[in-house]
């Protein structure tokens, strides 16, 4: 699996951008060379954890984009069955983020079970020059917590030396 200072591969999946067939749509990484992106991996779409992360995460578009970030959902379904889940789910049809049909790149970070070959519920953190600041791993059955990745980005992305528990807006440690 990749970790924490390694480079992310660039990477060109089908993503799913909204609720018409039109809107399936071919993205890629150098799309917005400038910001960050979060990846937020997860196992299958029509499933019941997945989706009250997704659409929390969606809820707090706002606070991901003033750091910079941009979120997408990965999973190893295609972006036919994104589109069938997002038009099914009330909650995921204003999903304000792409879900990416991402089985190559899940196989490529090597975050796919080895039973059924879906994805962990991955996160990862990549900036603006490809080398990925964050990982972390939740087995299948645990949901992220979003306030947590906020809080991680805005350590990561403050440059300093960062104590255990800290908050946005805390004191950072001194040498």
């Amino acid at each position: 699996m990749l970790c924490t200072g390694q480079n992310f591969p660039n990477w060109t999946c089908k993503a799913c951008v909204g609720n018409e067939p039109t809107d399936l749509k071919p993205i890629n990484s150098t799309d917005n060379p400038d910001r960050w992106s979060l990846f937020l991996f997860y196992p299958k779409d029509f499933t019941f954890v997945c989706p009250t992360e997704l659409v929390e995460f969606g809820n707090r578009t706002k606070d991901f984009d003033a750091l910079g970030v941009d979120l997408f959902g990965a999973s190893t379904d295609n972006e036919f069955s994104h589109l069938a889940w997002r038009n099914s789910h009330p909650q995921l049809a204003k999903l304000p983020y792409p879900l990416l049909a991402a089985a190559k790149l899940a196989n490529d970070l090597g975050i796919t079970t080895e039973d059924e070959g879906v994805c962990y519920r991955a996160t990862f953190l990549v900036d603006p020059n490809g080398v990925v600041q964050w990982v972390n791993v939740n087995p299948l059955a645990v949901g992220r917590s979003v306030d947590e990745a906020l809080r991680v980005i805005a350590a990561v992305q403050s440059d300093e030396l960062v104590p255990c528990n800290w908050s946005p807006g805390e004191e950072f440690l001194t040498v």
